[in-house]
């Protein structure tokens, strides 16, 4: 050991009294000030501007600003360095060993009493050490955010740290065996350059072949630090690192050997097919699922599923968790669920989950459809028949179309023309099926469907009781089915959007009470806006319902309050008749109303907005809902003997609003407040009610609300709606899984000392730093 450190500690004299080194360090110095300040001083400039006009501005910011800056996988200050990296190293590698071959040193080592192993690892220990300075200059800019940041994210710092210590000196390794196989430096670092690239893309060559799928996909360099740069450390990727490292020393020692000993060829071969094999075997068995270990590092565990998924996951591991992909191959989506694209599904959308539970199996069902009154593909390709066109668009996604089937040879137990023969996933477990949805738009986003959707087809699998809301039907109501304006398709059943109650775990169906029942089973039901006069059979129907202290939510339009009224009459809840109206300076017509969501709206549900503005409410902050507007609503009220407690949800905001009795003609001249024809004016009118009262075994709840455009496809203010929803099931579905709010919310520096770091940083101390190199080597070179 004493051995390898000499070797190092002349290494490192070498590289010091060269001015590569020097000039390398310094370069990456004034790199990271220019990328450090120019992200730093806009901030501080922004900063100090908003706060003169909103001295709250830096609490009102619930958002990391240490993965804003630093970690941002896109345009994060460490993303931009690490490209520098892949630069650096193999320029300062590049002479490493080809240096004694030109000195004619590398005959007075063999001749010495020292091993190529020790000669190699010496000097590898070396570049260890002077990659530390590497790791140093970006801890100086790290300690510098500790000042310039409230409250820096620690974790992902580290993280960060450790990840780019681990690719330098992986980077070095490689460049070792470059260095070793050429005399000339340029040729070794055009030759790392050039493996550095292979290791980019080598996951994405050869994907469609199951062979050598794993194989290129566990090789490929790509996206290892940047996990690290989120605060992920994975064993896997720390064994990566420590493979390739193995490896390349290796391939040098071997190199290095060959030049003392002579060999036949096939023997020196096996040699580095061994190494190959070890280093692959190695890298194999620690990446299967159940053998990675994984350590979120971040304050907020973003990299983590929720602790309610993480049981969830854990609880369902005494059986197998199937996973069918079925993928169209004439779809619009079928790219993603290709075979060459199947490592990037897997790690994209399930890695986290076997993370808790590596009990889940995998398998893809190649098909071939076309969607209905779709003719596209026709036009195209005219005259072919579906089955020709599906075989040429294989070949175009260089698929083999041996593997399809028609749409008529899947499994008679799932149903893919409902789902439009889109890319979907289908779980079983212990017999139970469900459907997981992909390509959904909304909140989630992107290809794969986010957790909460997820956490939603996994309660329904392992057969845990969904809530089933029934939408009454039969008097020309807002339909769930319809997609118009009006209607209520998009929040309710919407299979494509991500926050619809059917892909949140909600059972949702109309229901024609002249002809049915309302279940036992029913969790919500809903009356959104009759047109016609409820039957008889209706109203009792519904009487029914709410005596037995069930939950309900009610929409109604003005000049269908008599329709709503007589069922809501027995509970002392009552909509008021006539029309609101506001009376605006901007010429606005006056059935358009301004109403203000009230801080007890914020209660209903974990919604992020809801949360984020009952955040602002406990601050005594005022939120960012604002005065939203809609037209035709009418006020709801209750007598004080009801029994119930009455909570407004929604309420008018302008004192200038009153209840007009007589109709209300839009194109006519603006209507003008008369007390005496029965007008009422107050301070504010409840246009959205909550009330609430003691049932025998659970607190009966009932919403209703002035105007039924707040859930329709044309207004629907989202997070809102849900959140009713969420209220009348007690908060148990959705299954909300928001990370906790950022503590690192602001910069702290001031723009005067953000410009006096521009100085210093990219200036001030690479000066200081070439002044003592050049002392150093001048110095050197005269003794």
């Amino acid at each position: 050991m004493k051995l390898l450190f000499k070797i190092a500690r002349n290494e490192l004299r070498n590289l010091f009294y060269s001015p590569v080194a020097w000039l390398l360090s310094i370069t990456f110095f004034v790199f990271c000030a220019v990328s450090y300040t120019d992200v730093f001083y806009p901030f501080a400039m922004q900063t100090a501007l908003v706060r003169e006009n909103d001295p709250d501005f830096v609490k009102k910011i619930v958002e990391s600003m240490t993965y804003g800056i630093f970690n941002d996988p896109v345009n994060g200050y460490f993303v931009m360095i690490l490209q520098w990296l892949y630069m650096f190293v193999p320029l300062l590698t590049m002479s490493i060993i080809s240096r004694e071959n030109n000195n004619g040193t590398i005959r007075l080592l063999y001749s010495s009493p020292i091993t190529v192993r020790q000669i190699v690892l010496g000097k590898y220990l070396a570049m260890l050490f002077y990659n530390l300075i590497f790791i140093l200059i970006l801890g100086f800019f790290i300690g510098s955010a500790f000042f310039d940041l409230n409250k820096v994210d620690a974790g992902p710092m580290f993280s960060t740290l450790l990840g780019f210590y681990l690719l330098l000196n992986a980077l070095s390794a490689i460049g070792f065996f470059m260095s070793s196989l050429t005399t000339y430096p340029i040729v070794a670092a055009i030759a790392s350059f050039s493996f550095l690239l292979v290791l980019n893309y080598i996951g994405m060559l050869w994907q469609q072949y199951d062979f050598v799928r794993d194989l290129t996909y566990f090789l490929s360099i790509n996206r290892r630090t940047e996990k690290m740069i989120a605060g992920l450390i994975s064993s896997k990727d720390v064994v990566y690192y420590l493979v390739i490292v193995f490896m390349f020393l290796g391939f040098t020692i071997l190199k290095l050997k060959a030049g003392r000993e002579s060999k036949p060829w096939p023997v020196r071969a096996s040699r580095y097919v061994l190494i190959v094999v070890v280093g692959l075997l190695i890298g194999y068995f620690t990446s299967r699922p159940g053998s990675i270990g994984y350590w979120d590092v971040s304050a907020r565990k973003t990299n983590t599923l929720h602790p309610v998924t993480q049981k969830m996951m854990r609880e369902m591991k005494d059986s197998t968790l199937d996973v069918t992909l079925f993928v169209n191959i004439l779809g619009q989506d079928a790219q993603a669920g290709l075979p060459q694209y199947r490592n990037y599904y897997l790690d994209g959308m399930w890695e986290k989950y076997l993370r808790f539970n590596s009990n889940i199996q995998f398998r893809y069902v190649y098909y071939y459809e076309v969607p209905s009154g779709d003719s596209s593909l026709y036009r195209r390709f005219p005259g072919k028949s579906m089955k020709e066109i599906a075989g040429i668009m294989s070949e175009t996604m260089h698929f083999d179309a041996a593997k399809l089937i028609s749409a008529e040879q899947l499994p008679q137990a799932i149903n893919l023309k409902d789902e439009k023969y889109k890319m979907v996933m289908q779980l079983r477990y212990k017999g139970r099926t469900t459907l997981l949805r992909t390509n959904l738009i909304g909140e989630s986003g992107g290809t794969w469907p986010d957790e909460q959707v997820v956490n939603a087809s996994l309660k329904r699998v392992t057969g845990a009781k969904m809530p089933e809301v029934y939408f009454v039907s039969g008097e020309l109501e807002r339909n769930i089915y319809k997609s118009g304006e009006r209607e209520y398709s998009d929040h309710a059943i919407d299979k494509g959007n991500a926050r619809s109650l059917l892909n949140l775990g909600f059972d949702c169906d109309t229901l024609n009470l002249q002809t049915h029942d309302i279940p036992a089973s029913a969790s919500i039901v809903v009356l959104a806006d009759p047109k016609v006069e409820l039957s008889a059979t209706v109203q009792q129907k519904l009487k029914t319902y709410l005596a037995e202290g069930r939950n309900m939510l009610v929409f109604a339009e003005p000049g269908k309050q008599q329709l709503i009224n007589p069922v809501l009459k027995p509970l002392g809840i009552q909509l008021m008749g006539g029309q609101l109206v506001q009376d605006h300076d901007n010429g606005e017509t006056a059935d358009k109303v301004n109403f203000n969501v009230t801080p007890a709206s914020y209660d209903m549900a974990d919604e992020w907005w809801l949360l984020y503005n009952r955040y602002l409410h406990s601050l005594k902050l005022k939120g960012f809902m604002g005065n939203p507007a809609l037209r035709s609503i009418v006020g709801v009220a209750s007598t004080k003997d009801s029994g119930f407690t009455a909570l407004p949800l929604l309420k008018t905001t302008f004192p200038n609003t009153w209840l007009e009795t007589s109709k209300l003609k839009v194109d006519s001249i603006a209507p003008v407040f008369n007390e005496a024809e029965g007008d009422i004016k107050k301070d504010s009118f409840d246009v959205g009610v909550l009330f609430t009262r003691p049932g025998k075994v659970r607190e009966q709840r009932i919403m209703v609300f002035g105007d039924a455009d707040i859930a329709s496809n044309k207004n629907l203010i989202s997070e809102n709606v849900r959140s009713y929803y969420s209220y009348l099931d007690y908060n148990e579905y959705p299954i909300y899984i928001n990370p906790p709010f950022a503590k690192d919310t602001y910069v702290t520096l001031s723009p005067g000392w953000a410009y006096g770091q521009k100085v210093v940083y990219v200036w001030g101390i690479p000066g200081l730093l070439l002044l003592a190199g050049t002392i150093l080597l001048i110095r050197r070179k005269r003794k």
